[in-house]
């Protein structure tokens, strides 16, 4: 008889069995078996809690996406102004949480996921829909116009980082990508004032 309350931890193990292993491969071929192992449970209870690896990875993206959520949070409660709501927004895209080497393994899956599972593709839909909401939320009091363009420039620039990370390995760090798409930002603000006068 499996004991009381012990399925909420299995699975939260699980979730981070399946992104420590996608981290060790470099990809998504991770086994059910070896994600189970990592643990410390039966494959067959890993397939009952979750029914497939799809879910699982989705289960792990998930957790992913609420521990991006909730630095986001973090660092939007402390700005003050648009432009520091905008760096809030960078800054909490790579934080120390996020940026490192099994998470970033796992973005890139679930990029790849995303081509043919529903659900995670969902997912990634969702997260870009709330990125790009949020950035021109704070880009439209600094410029005048439509600020989707730029908005989907800093989106492409975040994703862009991870996925480079992914496929070189430690080539840059998480300071080196919030200081370049700063400066990126800074450069777009600048020029948009010079064009417009404003």
């Amino acid at each position: 008889m499996p004991k009381i309350g012990m399925q909420p931890l299995r699975r939260a193990a699980l979730v981070q069995a399946a992104i420590a292993e996608i981290g060790r491969q470099g990809s998504l071929d991770v086994t059910v078996t070896q994600i189970a192992g990592r643990a410390g449970v039966s494959s067959a209870l890993a397939h009952h809690y979750f029914g497939s690896k799809e879910r699982i990875l989705t289960a792990a993206m998930r957790h992913i996406l609420s521990g991006l959520g909730a630095e986001v949070r973090t660092q939007l409660a402390l700005a003050r102004t648009p432009r520091g709501r905008l760096s809030a927004i960078v800054t909490a895209s790579f934080s120390d949480h996020s940026f490192q080497h099994d998470v970033i393994a796992a973005w890139l899956a679930f990029y790849v996921s995303a081509q043919t599972v529903p659900e995670t593709n969902r997912l990634l839909r969702v997260y870009q829909q709330r990125l790009r909401s949020n950035l021109m939320h704070d880009l439209r009091p600094l410029m005048e116009g439509d600020p989707r363009a730029l908005a989907e420039t800093i989106a492409a620039l975040i994703d862009g980082f991870y996925i480079r990370q992914a496929l070189q390995g430690a080539q840059g760090s998480r300071l080196e990508a919030i200081a370049s798409i700063e400066q990126v930002i800074d450069m777009a603000l600048r020029a948009h004032t010079q064009r417009t006068g404003s």
